[in-house]
């Protein structure tokens, strides 16, 4: 792979540099993104440069430049279907609240608003059509709810086409440009959407509910209309049989076209580019792999990948697919069918860690699936770090992960638990925390740690709880609900006071509450209350290490100082690192900053 963008302050090996700190610097891309009607203009997300930041590629000439350079980074953006144009969004320090810009895919002119006439707003989808000049830009705001946009050419007037309090985005636009399929979540469950499919004038061609009003919790999902020009076929995924299946949706005729694969994990699939075919990802029980399904036969065709997780993949017109790969021992790397690296970045490599081990535990709810890793040839019992996922709809994998290797490199096991609410196990799994936020998942995780500590793994006395965001919060929830299981808390931009965070957070956000625990904190004040970790604060023993960025949008600060004032009222040991950045960071150094500190932290209290 040639230079990332000219100039590019490549990371170099440093004989003293610790192999956990070469993890994070290492330089890394994203699967590239490709123009539709351009398939050899593509955009990738890179650190080269030390924070992550957006590259143009054309891949005819070899040619790579960087196209954003913002303090805080950027990772929002897209190529136009006809590679004229690169769109991304700028927002503030990472506060996610922004207007999208855009600049010649070529480069040699100045960033310029891609849209006149809209304020600042959280992004909520963006389709653009293959003529160059139609573009559909989703909205949301707390004064405003959602809202969908459409600009006829560039510098027209963006015109409203839908608007509603509860949370809906831009799904996508037909090839032709005469159709816009929406989510949405009009009936009051932010869990499970609905699709509409609009005119560019705003009106309605077609509606598929699997929620019938909000009465049944069945989930519908956007994945893609055929790239064929007066093609009214729409992807969709379902939950119809208890996980996500892709099915086809004519949305001219009402005809619904059931794949009914025969795999059992959660099924994602996006269409090759001629519209014969469709690239199927399967998830199951934490790894991930690639087929083919061929309309014309109904054939599912593997698509051979190494054992570990696909985090993207694309087919291209050649029929070739590309995918970023990656295991708990590996480093990821995009790949192609056609052999090789597809993009390999200069300078140091990031060594390898050690593979996961799968664990299952019997819950209260079922079998727990847990990933565990430790030192080679390590005996326990070990220090050990339960480090827990966010989302909560997200699961960890056999994916590559520098935070839990840096943790093994320094003797500590480290386990990582999907607990219900996770994804990849099935609907009824995933929507299992509803109404006893918190509560549920932490029930899965003492399960896991008496799992630990009775096989020998855990040193009972030297147990971590830690995570960052839902893992966070559930951190914070864990060390005041169960103050004699673990020995040290480090929360990553948490959810501390719930009842502030809801008021003060995003209104996706808010809406994913109300559904979460089924009201506002005014409606079911008892719910909050139980879930939220302020309640428990008086009962922590643990020392607590928490750190949180000023722009956070989803955990915002103000909850976050709410329950620091508590700890501190109490002298119970705690610190605070407070960062000037969003819901994490996208800046390398920080990133070591803070795992440096939760390091030494932890080290302090085990000792």
């Amino acid at each position: 792979m040639s230079d990332l963008g000219a100039g590019a302050a490549v990371n170099t090996p440093d004989a003293e540099m610790a192999d956990w700190e070469k993890r994070f610097r290492a330089p890394r891309v994203s699967l590239p993104d490709w123009a539709e009607d351009a398939p050899d203009r593509a955009l990738f997300v890179s650190n080269a440069t030390g924070t992550y930041e957006l590259y143009a590629w054309d891949r005819a000439t070899g040619e790579q430049r960087q196209v954003t350079d913002r303090p805080n980074g950027t990772t929002d953006g897209l190529v136009s279907p006809d590679g004229e144009w690169i769109w991304w969004f700028d927002d503030t320090d990472g506060d996610e609240f922004g207007v999208w810009m855009r600049q010649p895919f070529a480069g040699g002119a100045a960033d310029e608003p891609a849209v006149a006439g809209l304020d600042a707003s959280y992004p909520a989808g963006l389709a653009l059509a293959r003529d160059g000049r139609m573009s559909v830009i989703g909205r949301s705001t707390d004064e405003e709810g959602s809202t969908i946009h459409v600009v006829r050419a560039p510098g027209a007037d963006p015109v409203e086409i839908y608007r509603h309090r509860e949370s809906a985005g831009v799904g996508d636009l037909s090839h032709d440009g005469s159709l816009i399929a929406v989510e949405h979540t009009e009936h009051g469950d932010a869990m499970h959407s609905t699709l509409r499919v609009l005119r560019p004038d705003g009106s309605t061609v077609a509606e598929l509910d699997d929620t019938k009003g909000g009465t049944v919790e069945l989930g519908l999902e956007v994945l893609g209309f055929a790239p064929v020009d007066g093609d009214t076929r729409l992807l969709v995924g379902h939950q119809r049989r208890g996980r996500w299946e892709p099915m086809v949706w004519d949305v001219a005729s009402g005809e619904e076209t059931d794949l009914a694969l025969d795999l059992p994990g959660d099924v994602s699939a996006e269409w090759y580019p001629d519209g014969s075919a469709l690239l199927i990802v399967h998830s199951f029980e934490a790894r991930s792999e690639l087929f083919r399904y061929v309309f014309a036969s109904r054939e599912l065709i593997e698509v051979e990948t190494p054992r570990g997780s696909v985090s993207g993949a694309t087919a291209r017109p050649d029929g070739s697919v590309e995918y970023l790969w990656s295991s708990a021992a590996e480093p990821p790397v995009v790949r192609s069918t056609t052999g090789g690296v597809v993009l390999d970045p200069p300078g140091m490599k990031a060594p390898a860690s050690v593979p996961v081990e799968d664990v299952w535990v019997e819950g209260p709810g079922g079998r727990v699936h847990a990933l565990v890793q430790k030192p080679a040839d390590a005996t326990g019992p070990l220090p050990t770090v339960f480090e827990i996922h966010g989302g909560p709809t997200w699961h960890d994998s056999d994916a590559f992960a520098a935070g839990p290797a840096a943790w093994v490199d320094h003797g500590y096991a480290v386990v990582r638990v999907n607990y219900r609410g996770s994804t990849g196990y099935g609907r009824e799994w995933t929507d299992a925390l509803k109404h006893r936020v918190g509560l549920i998942e932490l029930e899965d995780v003492a399960a896991v740690r008496e799992w630990a500590v009775t096989s020998g793994l855990a040193d009972p006395d030297r147990i971590v709880l830690a995570g960052g965001s839902w893992g966070g919060y559930l951190t914070l929830l864990g060390v005041g609900m169960q103050p004699d299981s673990w020995a040290v808390g480090l929360a990553a931009v948490p959810v501390a006071d719930y009842v502030t965070a809801y008021h003060d957070e995003m209104e996706a956000l808010k809406a994913m509450d109300r559904t979460l625990l089924g009201g506002t904190p005014e409606e079911v004040p008892e719910r909050f209350k139980a879930s939220s970790p302020l309640t428990y604060v008086d009962a922590v023993k643990a020392p607590v290490y928490i750190s949180a960025g000023v722009n956070d949008p989803r955990c915002p600060i103000r909850q976050v100082e709410n329950y620091v004032d508590r700890l501190k009222a109490r002298d119970a040991v705690h610190e605070v690192y407070r960062y000037d950045a969003g819901h994490g960071s996208l800046v390398v150094d920080e990133r070591i900053k803070q795992v440096r500190l939760e390091l030494d932290f932890a080290e302090r209290h085990l000792r």
